[in-house]
């Protein structure tokens, strides 16, 4: 019994030792945990996601959504410069966004605003709204009363701040998020919301007796009391619109303010014969590089006196300050238009499209005349400030937006925002794009001069806070193709240090969202685009005019044809690989035609134009000016990339496989590539495309894809995933620039088994910045990358056969060829990945050569045959509209 009693004291006394050990590990890890968020909170919170009802230490502090472009050192390298920075700058995202910059001119203008920003003088400190406050004073105090964890006096918004918290603070965040009143409670907290405190929950003011860490002089509330405060605003209720008839005589003129990128022409004559009215306007913006769209519509002008096209143009990007600027200009210049008595102005671009009548718009309108129709984020405003980076300093140069530093938004100030698609009335433009600006708006300007997407944002902070508050109208009129999961994969990279979402292309399957807008007060929907899918637009036109089918025959009803090149194009410049094939092209046609008592010489490539039909890619168009014997004569001819996918092994894998192909500029959010005929060069960045048909199998196959240079060399490995569900994407391979001229192959494994390959070319570039090639530059792009080959098990599925030497020999021959050395390199490349399979001549029926070509008027597939969809012609003098069905 003693010898019992005693083992078990022992061992009670290791337990204790045991537990003690692990007591001390716990608290140590504890410890360790603590400071590393610490450090993380305090350096970096780069990859924390936003969410409503978080503390105020993190909802106020703002955190961007992505990291930034890292660089090795936050130090900044002086010697890189031109010019001497006129203050010392640390900030790492400042750093970076110098370092990366490609102009000394960008460079300076982002330690411009820097040192501005560092100095305190890059923004004002407060401004001061006009919107009535029904006698509220900013900062009154209320009193101290009492509050209950299941009942918050103000409900509104929460937020924790350990360090700067107190009245004047909370005051100031609750005031931004528009809420009536503010109040602080055991210290650190700061509660807002927009019910006036019962009188029954009032307390004695030394209920109330904790110290704010923001400020020792200031009490903040205590253990379930609170000290409520003003803010100065009054509670924020957008009008609803009326839906009353208007006067009979009454009617608004509207600007339709259309502001346009890319060469989707027929697309815009399309929307603007739809749109189109004698009583109404409009006003087209042309991005600056867009010299093709620009140049084709400026004859409107000519024949429409409500139609013209602004000669101040500017280079937008997404995201970017001169959208903003873009449109005050616009705005501006509308407001001394001569002769144009207008009573709205409404944007649009190139990818919206009307689901109601211009006539029922127009109604609208006139029932709500002098109200102002934007729409709004709906979600807890810090939570959107942080999502937008509104607390963010950025800088536009270089065509990208620089994220510099963080910001504190001026107080005094309500901010809103949500969608940049706006109707506004002549009253509050005339207000908000005057040459001399009163100091709100003034002020604004300069805030969202260095704002993430400010169109999305200034006009509705505008309209929170000025005497046009009680104008606002929480309706865009749009009804948007929102499919967050595609159009939300990080995009715009390329252009804005942050992470930014896109909606989608309308299709057939999306119909029933369209349908749901017959009832509502929207009058437009986006995103279309014809390249994509034209078939949902034809669906919606005859929707609108209630036909079920047109009332005439419309030749190439299911025909798109948009412009990819044109010879007199100054911006923005042709792609070398583009100008490259449809060079070849022309010389592979005339050679097939050429016989030995006629001879075809090209004169000049005109355009190339991209041909769908039924949306489906089915050429590319090149019109060509020739010289046959003494005479000139233009065509047109149609060529298309050869299928070079090839099943090898049968298996359940390779019968679901709908698509194989290589390409480039994979659109993550439509899920293809846009590059339709494939053209790749050196400096392209290929991607495997792949569609795998669903299964009802349950089963998950990682496939490897050898990408295998011409020499036969394994250059890169990626891996795909495809489970049962219908699988579309891409696999891009990291790959060194400039990439090897010639054949690649690109082999798809899957357990020891090769499934199926697929060729594609690598085009040697005839030119180079627009220009004939030089030996020295063939010699650099056409030499590939330094010699570098992935070493893994995939051996057995190269071909043994290549030698070596003789390839690279090969190669290094191939890389000094110029002239038409070069060209006959090209073209017997070429020949192998394209076929020219039609031809047109393009003013009239002729015979080249003893070919008869018809006249490309008469063709289905010419871009000179007739397109009534997109042809603009004379309007219907009793309507004031265009006859379109």
């Amino acid at each position: 019994m003693v010898a019992s009693k005693g083992g078990n004291g022992r061992w009670l006394r290791k337990y204790k030792v045991f537990f003690l050990i692990g007591l001390v590990i716990l608290l140590f890890q504890v410890l360790l945990a603590a400071h590393f968020l610490e450090l993380n909170k305090s350096s970096s919170l780069d990859d924390w996601q936003p969410q409503s009802q978080q503390p105020v230490s993190q909802t106020v502090d703002s955190v961007s959504r992505r990291k930034p472009q890292a660089v090795n050192t936050t130090v900044l390298r002086v010697e890189e410069l031109s010019f001497k920075p006129e203050c010392e700058i640390a900030g790492k995202e400042a750093v970076s966004a110098i370092h990366r910059a490609k102009s000394q001119k960008c460079k300076q203008l982002i330690v411009n605003v820097t040192c501005r920003s560092l100095a305190g003088l890059l923004y004002p400190k407060r401004l001061t709204g006009s919107c009535p406050g029904d006698g509220k004073i900013t900062g009154k105090a209320l009193g101290c009363f009492k509050d209950e964890n299941n009942y918050r006096l103000l409900s509104g918004y929460f937020g924790v701040n350990k360090k700067t918290n107190s009245p004047d603070y909370c005051i100031q965040l609750c005031l931004q998020s528009g809420f009536e009143y503010a109040g602080v409670q055991y210290s650190t907290e700061c509660f807002c919301g927009n019910e006036e405190p019962p009188a029954t929950y009032k307390l004695p003011d030394s209920s109330c007796n904790m110290k704010c860490p923001g400020d020792s002089h200031a009490t903040c509330g205590g253990y379930y009391t609170i000290n409520i405060y003003q803010t100065g605003i009054k509670k924020f209720v957008p009008q609803v619109a009326n839906t009353e008839s208007p006067v009979a005589d009454d009617h608004v003129r509207i600007v339709f303010l259309l502001t346009l990128n890319g060469r989707a022409l027929r697309q815009v004559k399309r929307l603007l014969k739809i749109l189109y009215h004698k009583n109404h306007y409009y006003y087209i913006h042309v991005d600056v590089r867009e010299d093709y769209l620009f140049r084709e519509l400026l004859h409107l002008e000519q024949r429409f006196p409500n139609v013209r096209l602004t000669r101040r143009r500017f280079a937008t990007i997404w995201g970017g300050a001169s959208l903003l600027e873009m449109l005050l200009s616009c705005m501006s210049e509308l407001l001394e238009m001569p002769g144009w008595r207008w009573d709205f102005v409404l944007n649009l671009s190139e990818s919206d499209y009307p689901v109601k009548m211009v006539s029922s718009l127009e109604r609208f309108l006139s029932a709500n005349r002098d109200r102002n129709f934007v729409k709004s984020h709906g979600r807890d405003t810090q939570r959107f400030l942080q999502k937008q980076g509104l607390d963010k300093t950025f800088v536009e140069c270089d065509m990208r937006m620089w994220r510099v530093a963080d910001r504190q938004l001026p107080a005094g100030l309500q901010m809103d925002g949500g969608s940049d698609w706006i109707a506004l009335s002549r009253k509050f433009v005339a207000h908000v794009a005057a040459k001399e600006p009163d100091e709100l708006v003034s002020g604004l300007r300069q805030v969202f001069r260095h704002t993430l997407l400010p169109a999305e944002s200034f006009f509705h902070t505008v309209l929170r806070n000025t005497h046009f508050c009680d104008s606002y109208v929480d309706n865009n009129l749009h009804v948007t193709n929102w499919k967050r999961k595609l159009g939300c994969k990080c995009q715009y990279k390329h252009v804005v240090d942050w992470c930014g979402c896109s909606p989608n292309d309308f299709r057939p399957d999306d119909w029933p969202r369209i349908q749901t807008t017959s009832s509502r007060h929207l009058y437009f929907a986006r995103k279309f685009e014809p390249i994509i899918n034209q078939a949902i637009l034809l669906k919606l036109e005859l929707w609108l005019f209630g036909v079920e089918k047109p009332s005439r025959k419309v030749p190439n009803l299911h025909s798109y044809w948009q412009s990819i090149y044109h010879h007199m194009d100054l911006t923005p410049q042709i792609d070398d690989g583009l100008r490259t094939v449809i060079s070849s092209i022309g010389r592979i046609w005339a050679r097939s035609v050429t016989n030995g008592t006629c001879k075809i010489q090209i004169k000049e490539t005109k355009s190339a134009t991209s041909y769908h039909s039924k949306d489906s890619y089915k050429y590319t168009l090149v019109h060509l000016r020739t010289a046959v014997d003494a005479s000139e004569v233009d065509v047109e001819v149609a060529f298309r990339p050869i299928n070079m996918t090839y099943l090898v092994a049968p298996s359940a894998l390779t019968k679901r496989l709908e698509e194989l192909i290589v390409s480039s500029d994979f659109d993550q959010k439509e899920q293809m590539s846009r590059n339709f005929p494939r053209i790749l060069s050196p400096n392209s960045e290929p991607v495997l495309v792949y569609k795998f048909a669903s299964s009802e199998v349950t089963f998950v196959h990682n496939i490897s894809c050898l990408w295998v240079n011409p020499m036969g060399t394994l250059a890169e490995v990626t891996d795909i995933s495809i489970d049962e569900n219908s699988a579309t994407g891409h696999s891009k391979p990291i790959l060194k620039q400039p990439h090897l001229p010639g054949p690649w192959t690109v082999k798809l494994i899957h357990q020891q088994t090769l499934l199926a390959e697929v060729k594609f070319l690598i085009t040697p570039l005839e030119y180079h910045m627009s220009n004939p090639i030089t030996q020295k530059q063939a010699t650099l792009i056409h030499g590939g990358p330094l010699s570098r080959s992935v070493v893994d098990n995939f051996d057995k599925f190269l071909d043994s056969g290549y030698d070596q030497t003789i390839l690279k020999a090969v190669s290094v021959s191939n890389s000094k060829k110029t002239g038409r050395e070069l060209q006959s390199w090209i073209d017997s490349l070429l020949t192998k990945f394209y076929v020219v399979e039609k031809m047109c001549a393009v003013k009239r029926a002729v015979q080249i050569c003893g070919v008869q070509l018809e006249e490309c008027f008469n063709t289905t597939w010419s871009s000179f045959a007739p397109d009534p969809k997109s042809v603009i012609a004379n309007v219907n003098q009793t309507t004031g509209a265009f006859d379109i069905w």
